[in-house]
């Protein structure tokens, strides 16, 4: 579905305001007025209701949590975090619902929720942090752990909530809870204020949906834990907080959904992740021959031929060597190494990745002679990271002069092996090399001297 853009006004900005605002209202004004807090214990609306915002957290967890790792970036890794947070106290809540898994809910599934909100709130905070240069790489690798304690903490409170045991097993949950509520939302409403106006922040530089989405998630779960402190039990105040979580995710989800499928997360990414600078690697491959080859095939043999190679080429290169497939067009391959920031020894990837490559795509023309064999490109230097194109097609991708010579030196290097630029030469000393001399590369008003990979290390 293409992305849709909104033209906002401040008469818009005003009206979204205040829709936020009226679930305070309300819950002033049943509050005020007992008689209207009408009260209605229906079991099964509240597990279904309670499980479906839950689920919808997960979702949004996944997607995020997907998008941050596959682009290296902490703000949205933070953001799924936020939802992760949510998406299991949420589930272990509705399980509290009686006759679920046990009779008589206990501490710990009542505290659940609060806890997880409260949890959320950090991770929101922290998402609306500004990151930058070596941070992002740290943020990340402290985000995978993060998500690990988070999810051991998740299974922990669940089964100490089933088995009943210390301190979680007290059935008494009002006369509990009362005072650990109260702590946990006074924070949590604060945290949740700072990240929304961050975000707030963000959105007047730059309106996006997304982040307009983010927003009101925030404030809505703010709301959320003030509701969830006065609520009384089955009352309206109480089913105020379940529907105010409900929709803070509904209100994301449908801004998922509405944006272009290709980077749907783009507007909440980092400016570095958007427009940063990397000192990375670049592998390019092609068939040598694939042209002429192609002409005299039909195009089912030649599509045959591709997927048999790209099925045995592209693994060793990806998961052995932690490669990037930027994008596959024809017979043509390119491959970042180092573009989240992350792989400090890209050069050393991206060398035994292209050997790795060579050497998987002999072992298919060995078996099939009249098909056209591999060339291997590779270049490293500093290159700008960058999300590409608009409505209908973009794309994260890699692009500079170190990125144009890599493709340059591909089309000069020899059938079945593969070339290096002085770039990366410099960066792998123990290499054993042979000079292809110095080449016209197109593009470069001076020649370049351009080598192939024998091997990395010296024997």
């Amino acid at each position: 579905m293409p992305e849709r853009r909104f033209v906002y006004t401040p008469a818009m900005v005003g009206l979204t305001a205040l829709v936020l605002l009226l679930p305070l209202v309300g819950l002033l004004l049943v509050l005020r007025q007992p008689e209207l807090d009408v009260h209605w214990e229906h079991h099964p609306a509240h597990f279904w209701l309670v499980l479906m915002t839950a689920v919808l957290s997960a979702v949004l967890a996944y997607l995020t949590g997907a998008a941050a790792l596959r682009r290296g970036d902490p703000r949205v890794l933070l953001v799924s975090l936020a939802f992760l947070s949510a998406a299991g106290f949420l589930g272990l809540h509705a399980l509290a619902t009686p006759q679920v898994l046990l009779d008589t809910p206990n501490a710990g599934f009542t505290l659940a929720t609060p806890v997880g909100v409260a949890l959320g709130s950090t991770f929101a905070v922290l998402s609306s942090l500004n990151f930058s240069g070596g941070q992002v790489a740290a943020a990340v690798r402290w985000g995978r752990w993060l998500r690990a304690g988070l999810l051991t903490l998740m299974a922990l409170w669940a089964l100490t909530s089933v088995l009943r045991l210390p301190p979680l097993h007290d059935t008494a949950v009002p006369e509990v809870a009362g005072g650990i509520l109260r702590a946990l939302a006074v924070p949590a409403v604060l945290l949740y204020a700072t990240a929304a106006g961050r975000y707030l922040r963000n959105w007047l530089e730059r309106p996006s949906l997304m982040l307009l989405s983010m927003v009101a998630a925030f404030v809505l779960l703010a709301e959320a834990m003030v509701a969830l402190v006065f609520a009384r039990n089955w009352a309206l105040s109480w089913w105020e907080w379940h529907v105010l979580m409900l929709a803070a995710f509904v209100l994301v989800v449908a801004g998922v959904r509405i944006q272009w499928y290709e980077e749907r997360f783009a507007d909440l990414y980092l400016e570095d992740t958007v427009s940063g600078r990397r000192e990375l690697s670049v592998l390019f491959a092609d068939l040598q021959g694939f042209t002429t080859f192609s002409e005299n095939h039909d195009p089912a043999e030649v599509t045959v031929m591709l997927n048999t190679y790209f099925q045995v080429v592209v693994p060793p290169v990806v998961r052995r060597h932690g490669g990037d497939v930027d994008r596959i067009i024809g017979d043509a391959l390119m491959v970042t190494f180092n573009k989240r920031g992350d792989q400090p020894d890209h050069a050393q990837r991206a060398a035994a990745a292209g050997l790795a490559l060579q050497e998987a795509a002999t072992a298919v023309q060995l078996a099939h002679p009249e098909w056209p064999p591999f060339r291997v490109g590779i270049n490293s230097g500093l290159a700008s990271v960058s999300l590409l194109g608009t409505e209908g097609g973009r794309t994260h991708t890699v692009i500079g002069d170190t990125v144009n010579v890599a493709s340059r030196i591909e089309g000069k290097a020899p059938s079945g092996g593969v070339a290096i630029g002085p770039g990366t030469k410099a960066l792998l000393p123990d290499a054993v090399t042979e000079s292809l001399g110095l080449l016209e590369l197109k593009g470069k008003a001076e020649p370049l001297e351009v080598y192939r990979l024998v091997r990395l290390a010296r024997e």
